[in-house]
C-alpha cells in the first residue's frame, strides 16, 4: 500500500500538492492552548510530512508562478496604505517597523555566521523566525541565481523549508506572548488601565467591561410633540442644535395627515410626530425617556442606504471624525465601520481617517449618495479582474527586479523578480486610491491569490524538503533552534526599548507595532484580548505593510550575504 501511495504521488505530483494544501489547513487549524500554526505553516509541515513518504517531483516554474501571484496579491492589498503610512502621523510605528526589520536582518546574519549556517538554513532561519513566510519565496530566487551546481542550489533550497519548520513555531509563540505578557512586564504597565489612557484620548468611552464603544447600529424612530416640550416653536436646524454632541437629526414630520419633509425653516408645533435618525442607544437612552414614541410606518418609510466609499479626497486626509461631522454635507450621515489595511479600526471623535480608508456609510439615499461624491468614491464590488493590468504589472515588475542589482560584498545580487512583483502589487494598489477603476480585482479573487497562492508554494517546498529533512536536521543540529529564538526575541526587546524611550510611543501602539513590524496578527490580537480594547490596531495598521516589503525583501539579502 505504501509503496502504490509512493508510486502514486511521483506520478501525479499536482494531486501530492492539493493533499498538502488540504492536511495544511486540517493542521493549521488545530488549536492548542489558544494558538495555531495557522494554513501557511499547516501546508509546510504537510509537505514535509508526504515528502517522507513519496520524493515528489516539483517543477520549478509552478511554484514561481503561484508566488508571484502571491506576491502581487500581498502588495495589492496593502498598497493604498503603504505610502499613506509614510506620511501621516502614524510615522512612529512605521518608524519601528524599519527599526525592528533591521535588527531581525542583522541578528539573522550574525546568528547564520556564527552557527556556519549555510545560504538556506539562514534564509530559513530568517523567515520561520521572523514568521515572514513569503521571504522563502524570495530567498529561494536568490539561491537558484547563486553560481553553484545544481546539487547545490536544489539542497540549499530544501534547508529553506527545514529552518523555516523548525523556527516558525518558536517565532510565532514568541511574538504573541511579548507582545501580551513579556512586553506589558518590562515597561511595568498594565494593559488594560493603558488601554482605558489611549481610549480616553480618543474620545472612547467603554459601555461595558472589556469593550470599545464605537458608532452604534443607524435607525430611525418616531416621537410624538407634547405640548410644552422645549423644541415646540424652533426650527428643525434649532431642535437638532440643542443636542449636537448625539447628532440626531429630524427627516421629515407628520402634521396631522401630512407628512413634511424636514426643511431647515420648517417649524415644529405640538402635536407633530417627528421622524428622527440617530444610533439606536442615543434614541433609546435620551429621547425615550423625553418623549412619547410612536409607531408610524408611513413616516418612518425612509429610504436608507448602507454604502462603502474609498476615501480619496485629499482635503480629509488626516482631520478627525468630530471634525469631519462638522460639515453640512455630513447631516443626517453616520459612520458604521472605518476598515485599514484589512482591520478595522475603532471609531471615536479623535480618531483621524485617512486616504485609503474604506468608510462604511449609514443614513437617508440622497445623503449618502451625495457624501460619497465629496469623500471619495463608491466601493462597488468587482465582477472581473482587469487581468490587463495584472499581467503586465507582474510582467514590469519582475522585469524591474531582474534588471535592478546592488553589490553585496564582491557579489552583485539582483532585486528579484519576486521583490519587482511585489512592488508592481504596491503601486497597482496604491494607484486604485487615486484612479479607483484601475486595475480592479474583486477581493474574492485578491484573497485566493494571496491564500492559494502563498499555501501551495509552500506546500510545494515542504514536499521538496521533506525526503531529506531528517538529515538536515541531524546537520543543523538544535543550535538551529536556539538560534531562532534569538532571532525572534532580539528585534523585539530592543524594538520595545527604542519605541518607548526613542521615539516616544504610547505602550499599547507600541506593541500594537511590534505585531505589525513581525506582521503577526495573532500578536496584535493577543494585545487587544488582555487590554480588553481594539485600539492597538491603530499601532498595527501602519507598521504591518512595512512589516511585509522588508521581511519578504530581506529573503534575498540574507542569501547574499551569507553567500558572498
Amino acid at each position: 500500500m505504501i509503496i502504490w501511495i509512493e508510486q502514486f504521488l511521483t506520478k501525479y505530483p499536482e494531486l501530492a500538492v492539493f493533499l498538502a494544501i488540504s492536511i495544511g489547513y486540517l493542521i493549521g487549524g488545530l488549536k492548542f492552548g489558544g494558538f495555531s500554526l495557522g494554513p501557511v505553516t499547516g501546508s509546510l509541515f504537510a509537505g514535509i510530512l508526504i515528502g517522507q513518504f513519496a520524493d515528489v517531483p516539483i517543477a520549478g516554474m509552478a511554484k514561481s508562478l503561484l508566488f508571484l501571484l502571491f506576491l502581487f496579491g500581498i502588495g495589492y492589498s496593502v498598497g493604498p496604505q503603504f505610502l499613506q503610512a509614510l506620511k501621516r502621523d502614524g510615522m512612529k510605528p512605521v518608524l519601528l517597523a524599519v527599526f525592528v526589520c533591521v535588527t531581525g536582518l542583522l541578528t539573522a546574519v550574525v546568528v547564520a555566521k556564527f552557527l556556519g549556517l549555510d545560504p538556506g538554513f539562514a534564509a530559513g532561519l530568517l523567515s520561520g523566525a521572523l514568521t515572514e513566510s513569503p521571504a522563502m519565496g524570495t530567498a529561494t530566487e536568490a539561491i537558484n541565481a547563486l553560481p553553484l551546481p545544481e546539487a547545490d542550489r536544489a539542497r540549499f533550497v530544501a534547508h529553506i523549508a527545514v529552518a523555516d519548520a523548525v523556527c516558525y513555531v518558536f517565532g510565532a509563540v514568541g511574538v504573541i506572548l511579548f507582545c501580551s505578557v513579556v512586553g506589558p512586564k518590562l515597561l511595568g504597565i498594565d494593559l488594560v488601565a493603558e488601554a482605558l489612557k489611549l481610549e480616553k484620548a480618543y474620545g472612547i468611552t467603554r459601555k461595558t467591561t472589556g469593550v470599545s464603544s464605537a458608532w452604534h447600529r443607524f435607525e430611525i424612530r418616531a416621537y410624538r410633540i407634547a405640548d410644552g416640550a422645549p423644541i415646540v416653536g424652533q426650527s428643525i436646524v434649532a431642535a437638532e442644535a440643542t443636542l449636537p454632541e448625539h447628532r440626531l437629526f429630524i427627516q421629515r414630520l407628520r402634521r396631522r395627515e401630512a407628512i413634511l419633509e424636514a426643511a431647515p425653516d420648517l417649524v415644529i408645533e405640538p402635536g407633530d410626530i417627528v421622524a428622527v435618525s440617530g444610533t439606536r442607544e442615543v434614541l433609546v437612552t435620551v429621547l425615550g425617556p423625553r418623549s412619547e414614541e410612536v409607531e408610524d410606518r408611513e413616516l418612518l418609510d425612509v429610504p436608507v442606504s448602507v454604502t462603502d466609499v474609498l476615501l480619496t479626497n485629499p482635503d480629509l486626509n488626516g482631520r478627525s471624525i468630530a471634525d469631519v461631522a462638522t460639515e453640512g454635507w455630513a447631516r443626517s450621515l453616520y459612520l458604521r465601520t472605518i476598515t485599514r489595511g484589512g482591520q478595522d479600526i475603532p471609531l471615536a471623535p479623535g480618531i483621524t481617517v485617512q486616504r485609503g480608508d474604506i468608510m462604511r456609510l449609514v443614513g437617508p439615499e440622497p445623503v449618502v449618495s451625495s457624501a460619497a461624491k465629496r469623500i471619495g468614491v463608491v466601493v462597488a464590488p468587482a465582477t472581473a479582474t482587469d487581468f490587463l493590468v495584472l499581467g503586465l504589472a507582474i510582467f514590469l515588475g519582475g522585469l524591474v527586479g531582474v534588471l535592478v542589482t546592488f553589490p553585496i560584498g564582491d557579489m552583485r545580487i539582483s532585486l528579484s523578480t519576486s521583490v519587482g512583483t511585489l512592488l508592481a502589487g504596491l503601486i497597482v494598489g496604491h494607484l486604485r486610491t487615486r484612479f479607483p477603476l484601475f486595475g480592479r480585482i474583486p477581493d474574492a479573487a485578491v484573497s485566493l491569490m494571496t491564500a492559494l497562492g502563498l499555501a501551495a508554494f509552500v506546500a510545494m517546498t515542504g514536499l521538496h524538503a521533506g525526503p531529506i529533512f531528517g538529515p538536515a536536521i541531524a546537520e543543523a543540529g538544535v543550535g538551529l533552534l536556539f538560534g531562532g529564538m534569538v532571532v525572534t526575541m532580539v528585534p523585539l526587546i530592543v524594538g520595545l526599548y527604542f519605541g518607548r524611550y526613542v521615539l516616544g510611543m504610547n505602550p499599547i501602539l507600541l506593541l500594537g507595532g511590534l505585531a505589525g513590524a513581525q506582521t503577526m496578527t495573532a500578536g496584535m490580537a493577543a494585545v487587544q484580548d488582555r487590554s480588553g480594547s481594539s485600539v492597538a490596531v491603530l499601532g498595527y495598521t501602519p507598521a504591518v505593510p512595512i512589516g511585509h516589503i522588508l521581511l519578504t525583501t530581506w529573503g534575498t539579502v540574507i542569501v547574499g550575504i551569507v553567500a558572498g
